[in-house]
């Protein structure tokens, strides 16, 4: 399900911390009962946690089973959205030939989990480009852009103003500069550790 902004701003009644069934995604899974909500269960990844929100008068047995519902609905999406190698290329192809004329042609396009500081790489030379694990679940346009990026060094090495002009057709850059952004800055906010209290 969607991130739920309004529910994460407001104050939950209880909030309790477990870690998730083995073999999922997140390291710790968190419940947060609210007298406002009625009927509705939502959940969201936060980093490696995953919130699943839900109404204050849900019994613990009921609880349990939307966790595993949530966790498999959430584990059914973010399938859905991970790129294979071979889709990754075939996406740059069609985004070379929307924004630079099919003129940005990479000899290998994967992703790969070694840059944990970059988002994605390209090497000029070699016509190939690299895109970190870390963009896979996350929003198309913002792969979309990573990928226009890595695409326009090939056709502009550096960050110079003609990268930054040919990379203007992307019409999406900002927004997807401001989404990356975003997570830097989440991943440096200090965790409070869990106390156990509800």
């Amino acid at each position: 399900m969607p991130a739920d902004p309004l529910h994460r701003a407001g104050k939950p009644q209880r909030s309790t911390t477990s870690q998730p069934p083995v073999g999922s995604r997140a390291s710790a899974i968190e419940v947060r009962r609210s007298a406002r909500r009625r009927r509705t269960v939502s959940a969201y990844r936060e980093g490696d946690r995953t919130v699943v929100l839900i109404p204050a008068r849900m019994s613990k047995a009921e609880e349990q089973r939307w966790v595993t519902v949530m966790l498999d609905k959430l584990a059914a999406q973010e399938s859905k959205r991970r790129l294979g190698d071979a889709q990754l290329a075939e996406r740059a192809e069609r985004l070379s030939a929307q924004y630079f004329d099919g003129r940005a042609r990479a000899a290998s396009v994967r992703w790969v989990t070694n840059q944990n500081t970059r988002w994605g790489s390209c090497t000029p030379a070699e016509r190939s480009i690299r895109l970190s694990h870390r963009l896979q679940g996350m929003p198309e346009y913002v792969v979309d852009y990573v990928l226009c990026h890595e695409l326009a060094h090939l056709l502009v090495p550096g960050h110079g103003p003609d990268f930054w002009r040919l990379l203007e057709a992307y019409p999406r850059t900002e927004r997807a500069r401001g989404y990356l952004e975003g997570v830097v800055a989440a991943e440096r906010l200090p965790h409070l550790p869990d106390t156990g209290e509800d």
